[in-house]
């Protein structure tokens, strides 16, 4: 997907009171009043509750989310139907946002104040993401798709029940109304799926003819005579991705227990944890399987980590994964700091920029429009002054970074799923085994230690599957510590600096700093050599004349990285499974050229390979894989889901081979 830079609407306000945006030159809403509007069009008068109701999941898909008045009334009608559907999902798509100022100065009606003021609170910066916002303890989802119509629509994947249809006219707006865009809601539709619009334009009604809909008129209300109605009747049924058709959890009406799971995940560290948590919301009860005595005792047991987002000069898929992570993580920890008591701080974050000059960074970010929100490019007194230290080289400033408690972030998660979740440790799995529609875990001897229906491996480098399932690296890295006294007063940071290693401000009167790395370096103890080094960082980092003393702490701690730094996150190719299983006559040929099209292991799952970016890859991929797993929509989009699909490295050497073999023919 192409980004491009986020431009928010500029909004003025009529004499009546009426919202109008300056860019299109037509009103948000008629004058007879938003609310009116969207429970006459949208909400049908009572007829979307009808829909939902007896339903565990309802997805609804709005293009030209506005000012958020069409989610707000469908929120409040959920809220107030006993019968409501379990989860509301609502999908939004809208090219020129509000800013989070102009939100929360409009007047609401005084149904929708109150949520209209949640919502405001939670707005998030005006990135070219798909930014997820859960209310009601994720009962309520809200996935904002900021961008073109056009450009969104194909990298939505989900299910989708209602379509809105809510964009400035198509004569003032008409890439919204563009047969296309049609087109590609009809790709999304589920069997019965409903669309709405007050626009009666001879363009919308055929143009949602050809794309599949019995298309209706209805009445309108105010000054509308008519309105558009449709009901999905398709001639036939795109086939669905491979990599979402597996078997997929029906949610349990009451909590887990201990030999009732509906998931298993094997390991009990960050990702994990947040993968247990975000089943939880999707009403999926797991087990969590931990070798060692306690939960993230291994590569997130660390006093603490960083989380930020990143740069690039090109927007690509890299940066916006981490991106969409780093803002996750901030919600994540946020909740867990204000919920749980966790340690940890969400005040910003600085990363020291060696090879750009300030004017090269104000450019990088002027022309991807990010906005100050996300991230902002400091010269180097700028960055002292927020730091606290004396810092020589420009810096990104993340307002939204920060770092956490990894354990305490991990056991906040496991909490906030209460009931849907239970934790074993002291589990010795040694391997899987299928058996009919059941996964087992085992131990060495054979011995079962659990069975579901779907298995999620969370072990950092997927050993379950095989030491060459994927190209994983096993990285070494030593964290130090000194005393905040062993330390100049000038040098101790307010917030975490990281570049050329990282150092944290002081936690309990520690100053933690690293980190040295190495691979394929087992040794479990900490070096005076790797101390030495990380001392030296830390004195570059802080300016300092001379290193500190030897640190009077540290810790070792391995970690997985993959070849191309991101995380593997989503269903198991068959072909690696059949592997791990010792039966390749169980894998099935198929298409190799694009992950989407590989052919899966029905139930098996991992999330690995999470790298120096495991708080915010935890985040994020938890929420990606449990909506994976229950077929809710995908908070990320489709391009996303292809840079961390477990099944890119095979899709890769296929077109290589393919590549190759063109050659030798010629």
């Amino acid at each position: 997907m192409n980004t491009a830079p986020i431009v928010p609407a500029r909004i003025v306000v009529d004499d009546d009171g009426t919202p109008r945006s300056a860019e299109y030159g037509d009103v948000y809403h008629p004058r007879s009043g938003a609310l009116a509007q969207a429970r006459h069009v949208f909400l049908a008068d009572g007829a979307i509750a009808g829909q939902w109701r007896g339903r565990d999941r309802f997805v609804v898909l709005e293009a030209g989310f506005g000012l958020g008045n069409n989610f707000l009334a469908t929120w409040a009608a959920w809220r107030a139907d006993p019968e409501r559907c379990r989860q509301l999902h609502f999908v939004s798509i809208e090219q020129s946002p509000p800013t989070r100022a102009s939100l929360a100065c409009l007047a609401r009606d005084d149904a929708l104040a109150p949520l209209a003021a949640e919502f405001a609170r939670r707005w998030p910066p005006l990135t070219c993401n798909l930014h997820r916002i859960a209310f009601d303890d994720g009962a309520v989802e809200l996935l904002l798709a900021f961008g073109a119509v056009d450009a969104w629509l194909p990298q939505i994947l989900a299910e989708v029940d209602a379509f809105f249809l809510d964009g400035f006219a198509p004569a003032r707006n008409p890439a919204m109304w563009d047969a296309r865009v049609f087109k590609a809601m009809a790709r999304l539709a589920a069997a019965d799926a409903t669309v709405a619009t007050w626009s009666a334009a001879r363009v919308v009604r055929d143009g949602l003819a050809a794309a599949g809909f019995a298309v209706e008129r209805a009445p309108g209300s105010g000054a509308k005579r008519d309105i558009t109605r449709a009901h999905f009747a398709p001639r036939f049924t795109p086939r669905a991705s491979l990599r979402r058709a597996a078997t997929r959890v029906r949610p349990s009406a009451h909590g887990g227990d201990k030999g009732g799971a509906d998931v298993v995940i094997v390991g009990a560290g960050l990702s994990g944890c947040a993968l247990a948590h975000a089943l939880a919301e999707r009403g999926a009860r797991s087990l969590v399987l931990e070798r060692n005595a306690t939960l993230a005792g291994e590569a997130s047991g660390n006093a603490a980590g960083v989380f930020h987002g990143i740069v690039h000069r090109r927007d690509g898929r890299h940066a916006r994964f981490h991106r969409a992570a780093a803002l996750a993580a901030a919600d994540a920890v946020e909740a867990a700091i204000s919920s749980h008591g966790v340690h940890g701080s969400t005040s910003g974050l600085l990363r020291i920029e060696t090879r750009l000059d300030l004017a090269a960074m104000r450019a990088v970010v002027a022309g991807q429009g990010l906005p100050i929100e996300y991230v902002e490019a400091l010269g180097a007194g700028d960055a002292s002054r927020i730091a606290g230290v004396s810092m020589s080289s420009p810096a990104w400033h993340y307002p939204r970074g920060g770092w956490v408690d990894p354990r305490g972030l991990a056991q906040a998660w496991l909490e906030s799923a209460g009931a849907f979740a239970y934790l074993r440790t002291g589990c010795a799995i040694a391997a899987l085994q299928r058996d009919g529609g059941t996964w087992r875990v085992c131990d060495a001897a054979g011995t079962t230690i659990a069975a579901a229906p779907m298995v999620v491996v969370c072990d950092g480098g997927g050993a379950l599957l095989g030491p060459d399932a994927w190209p994983l690296g096993r990285q070494r890295g030593q964290i130090d510590a000194l005393a905040a006294a062993d330390l100049p007063a000038n040098a101790l940071p307010r917030l975490p600096i990281t570049g050329n290693g990282y150092v944290l401000p002081a936690i309990d009167g520690s100053v933690w700093f690293g980190t040295s790395s190495s691979w394929d370096d087992d040794d479990p103890g900490l070096r005076d050599a790797d101390a030495r080094f990380n001392t030296e960082r830390l004195a570059a980092l802080l300016g300092l004349a001379a290193p500190p003393p030897l640190a009077r702490a540290g810790r070792v701690g391995h970690r997985w990285v993959s070849a191309d730094r991101l995380p593997l996150v989503g269903a198991v190719p068959a072909e690696i499974a059949a592997r791990a299983l010792g039966d390749l006559r169980a894998a099935p040929a198929g298409r190799y050229d694009q992950p989407r099209f590989v052919a899966r292991a029905p139930g098996l799952f991992v999330c690995i390979g999470l790298g120096s970016r495991g708080i915010a890859a935890a985040s994020l991929g938890s929420e990606l894989l449990a909506a994976t797993i229950t077929g809710a929509p995908a908070p990320v989009e489709a391009d996303l889901l292809d840079a961390v699909d477990p099944a890119r490295f095979l899709s890769r050497k296929a077109r290589r081979d393919e590549a190759a073999r063109a050659r030798a023919a010629a």
